[in-house]
């Protein structure tokens, strides 16, 4: 894999590249937000890999500048802080997943596996599904409800993608665990709620309200919510 690693600490970063160089992947570094915009500008990248603290942006920060500019390959945000907290804050800002320092090299290097054969996944699909008036195109990750439309970052359209696939049945957390981060196990945070929740927002700012949730089972896609 082609990575952006922004990282400000020396010797993570040296430590890091050099595991990854190790592994196979071709490692560019940048210790400033600044120096990252720049090396995105001009390169192209599978994945990220992201410090939350850096001296000039917050990792945060520099997700919504880049965001700004249009699509973005599958981020992890690699941080010291490690709270359930701080890694929902994380994921509410944009992340794909979260991984806290002090971290393995083959659970980081699985995990950015994961997130790169689910982005392929994506990029190979139909151009266009559509429910009534809820679409979702996925060359350009942008979802319509009539004549409205917003741009949906990789987690969320991953989400709209699969519950639309299954509009009106149960799809269980484990389901979207497997189907969506491609997790065969249960991670510590409630990533799966957290973004729905904010998918849910994403489509009401939209004027459609299509999620359900059933309680202890999972959620649906109510097609008649879509007409």
């Amino acid at each position: 894999m082609q990575l952006l690693l922004v990282e400000d600490d020396p010797l993570i970063a040296q430590e890091l590249t050099g595991s990854l160089s190790t592994l196979g992947h071709d490692c560019t570094h940048c210790a400033t937000g600044a120096g990252a915009i720049g090396a995105f500008a001009q390169g192209s990248f599978d994945a990220i890999i992201l410090d939350r603290m850096l001296p000039d942006l917050t990792g945060t920060g520099l997700l919504d500048h880049l965001r700004a500019r249009g699509p973005l390959p599958p981020v992890l945000m690699l941080s010291a802080l490690g709270s359930a907290r701080d890694k929902v804050e994380g994921l509410n800002a944009g992340a794909d997943d979260y991984l806290a320092k002090p971290y393995d090299i083959h659970e980081l290097n699985a995990r950015l596996s994961a997130l790169t054969r689910r982005g392929a996944q994506v990029h190979g699909d139909a151009i266009t599904l559509s429910i009534g008036r809820l679409s979702l195109d996925a060359a350009n990750h942008k979802v319509r409800f009539g004549t409205q439309q917003a741009h949906l970052n990789r987690v969320e359209f991953s989400l709209l993608l699969f519950l639309m696939r299954h509009a009106d049945k149960l799809v269980t957390r484990a389901m979207l665990l497997e189907g969506v981060w491609s997790y065969a196990f249960q991670p510590v945070t409630n990533i799966v709620d957290t973004n729905i929740s904010r998918l849910r927002r994403r489509l009401q700012e939209l004027g459609c309200d299509p999620i359900i949730t059933r309680r202890g089972e999972g959620y649906m896609l109510m097609s008649d919510e879509c007409v």
